[in-house]
Order: structure tokens, then sequence, then C-alpha cells
């Protein structure tokens, strides 16, 4: 039984051994990357007979491989067929330079290098990508801007230095982008404007951060616009329709309110003697509720500015209800319960300013906003 565990871990350890000298992978026909292993095993244990006996066929196998790919490639009619080019001219590039950096595989390797049929091969493809990407530009529709906008990406990839290439993904990105300008509201009340500006301020903060909500999403402020000369894809139009603010009830109630138990009351003498009497005592709690109730609705309305067409029209309420609560009593204290007891520690209090008031029930307002807006344009 213990021979047999020490065989398989002798047979484990020849197996790993030829794993990582590219020989399994030699036999796999994985040529390039038995090279690869071959290569990395070398330049850890350079005396390492399998992998030295690995690298010349896997090296040459590997080479005949790719160049056969490159010819077949370049006969093709396939569309960006030099990239197919490049990427496996990068591959023989690539085994070069490590072979080069690797003392004991240039003793049994002398590697060709391809770096001006890669220049070669590299300039062909970009010059392939880049026509198709600008010919798709130049369609000029929001879905051409896209895929134009993928392909200059993908040729920035790997020739990030052609042409105006990056220029061309900005303008790709405009092209195939939604152009949201987003309206405030007005409101018409000196005494509110304050407020109202906190709203703006809050929506306008959600455009900085959210200048683009996603990469083809892109918004604007009505003055950025107009200074752009922009016609906008889509307006939001947000107004609100009605609003109240400091709307008061109060409520009060009197309660005749007597002790849960027997308490002292005073003395008597008896028989001579002072002796402490017991009783029942009573009071009049008047409890006090005071509600302000400040609510609005915002009309919020998606548009499409060239046809006119509404995409969206919605609703947001808002509300904030402050309260204020406090109690007074006559009579004996000792007849209050223990919440009458705590409310009588409160007294009447003023109600935050009118504006303050609108600041609050427009955050929920803002809340659902954001949140709607994002929705909206997940589809798009």
């Amino acid at each position: 039984m213990k021979a047999m565990k020490i065989m398989i871990l002798l047979l484990s350890v020849v197996l790993i051994s030829c794993s990582k000298s590219g020989k399994k992978a030699l036999e796999s026909g994985k040529y390039y990357e038995a090279a690869l292993q071959a290569i990395d095993k070398l330049r850890k244990d350079s005396n390492n007979d399998k992998a030295l006996e690995v690298l010349p066929n896997a090296y040459q196998l590997a080479q005949e491989d790719l160049l056969r790919d490159i010819s077949r490639a370049k006969l093709a009619n396939q569309q960006f067929k030099y990239e197919r080019v490049v990427d496996d001219y990068a591959k023989l590039n690539e085994l070069h330079d490590k072979i080069e950096k690797c003392p004991s595989c240039r003793k049994v390797v002398s590697p060709d290098s391809y770096f001006r049929e890669y220049e070669d091969a590299m300039e062909l493809a970009a010059t392939e990508r880049y026509e198709f990407a600008d010919a798709i530009l130049r369609k000029g529709t929001i879905d051409a801007g896209r895929s134009a906008y993928d392909n200059f990406s993908e040729l920035a990839r790997y020739a990030p230095n052609y042409k105006d290439v990056n220029a061309k993904i900005e303008e790709s990105l405009f092209v195939g982008s939604y152009h949201v300008v987003v309206e405030q509201p007005n409101i018409n009340s000196k005494m509110y404007q304050y407020s109202n500006d906190f709203f703006r301020g809050k929506v306008d903060e959600f455009l900085q951060t959210n200048r683009r909500l996603n990469k083809f999403i892109r918004f604007y402020q009505p003055a950025e616009a107009k200074q752009l000369k922009l016609n906008p894809d889509h307006v939001v139009r947000l107004e609100f329709i009605e609003f109240v603010v400091g709307e008061t009830n109060l409520k009060s109630e009197k309660i005749n309110v007597t002790s849960k138990d027997s308490v002292k009351t005073g003395t008597a003498k008896i028989g001579g003697k002072n002796v402490d009497v017991y009783g029942l005592v009573n009071a009049t709690v008047t409890r006090n509720h005071k509600s302000v109730r400040s609510r609005g609705l915002l009309s919020m309305e998606i548009y499409d500015y060239k046809s006119k067409k509404v995409l969206l029209r919605d609703q947001l309420p808002g509300e904030f209800i402050w309260d204020n609560k406090w109690a007074s009593f006559n009579g004996d204290e000792r007849a209050l319960s223990k919440l009458d007891l705590e409310a009588v520690k409160f007294k009447e209090e003023m109600p935050p300013p009118a504006q303050q008031l609108f600041i609050e029930f427009c955050k929920p307002i803002y809340d659902q906003f954001s949140t709607r807006i994002k929705r909206f344009y997940d589809k798009y």
C-alpha cells in the first residue's frame, strides 16, 4: 500500500514536470502555449532537460502555425482581417523577445523577429478599422454614433495614437448620445424664492454629478444648451403645479384626571394624636397638539424636442408635517399619569420659517425626481 502511494506521488511529480515544461501542451497541439511554458521553465531552471527538448519543436511548430494563419487571413475576404494578422505577429514577436532574454533558450533556438511585418499589418488594420468607423459616423444617427464609438474605441485599444482617433471617439460619443435639457421650475413668489433656489440647486447638483447618466445620456442646463446652440433630443420640464406651506391644525382637549392610588392629602387629630389622611386627588389636564403641514406637487414631463411627443408625464408629491405636543394642568400634580407628567415638561414652540417648511417638503420630491429620471433613461 505504501509502495503504491509512493508510485502515485512520483507519477504526479512527473506529470507536473511535463506540464510545466510544455510537453503536455506540445502533445496536445498547443504549440504556442508549449513554447511559452518551456521558456518560462528554462528561465527558472536553465538545465531542465524536458524543457530543452520541448522548446525547439514547440517554437518551430508555433512559428509555422502562426505564419500559416497569417497567410490564410491575408487571403480571406473577411472584415478586419489585418487585426488577426496583427495578433499573430504579436505572438511571434513575443516568443522572439522571451527567448532573447533567456540565455539557456538561445542555446537551442534562434528566434526570428517580425517587427517590420507587425508595423505594416498594424497600419493596415488601423486604416481598415478607422475608415469603417468613419463611414458609419457620417450617417449621423444615434445608432450610427454608438457603433462608430465602439469601433473607434477598439482602434484606440491597439493603436491609441493613430490619426485623430481620440477626437473621433468624442465625436462619436456626441453623435451617439441623447442630449437632454432639464428646465427648472419657477415660482413667482418672493417669499419662497430662497426655497425654490434650494430645489433648483439640488437639481443642478444632480445634473453636474450625473452629467452623463450613462455613456450615451448627456444632461444640460438651459443656459448651457443655449450657449452651445444645441438642438436637444429630449427636454425635461419641471413645474410646481401646486403647493401649500404652513397649513396649521391645533387640537386641545381638557381632561379631568384622578390619581390611581390614594395619596396623603393632610393630617387629622384623632384621640389626641395627629394621623395622616389619605385619599384620591384630582387635576385638570389640557393636552395640546399643533401640526403644521406643508405639501407640494411637482409636474415632471419628458418630451421629444423634434416631434414634440410626450414620452413621460408624471406628478411627484411631497409632504412635510411639523409636530409640537405640550400640556398644562391645574390641580394636584400627583393625579397625573407618567405620560402627562412628561408632556407638561414641554411648552408651545414656534414652527420653522415658511421657507424652511418649503425646503422640507421639496426633499422627498427631489428624491423621486432623481430616481424617476434614472429609471426612465435606463432603457436608453
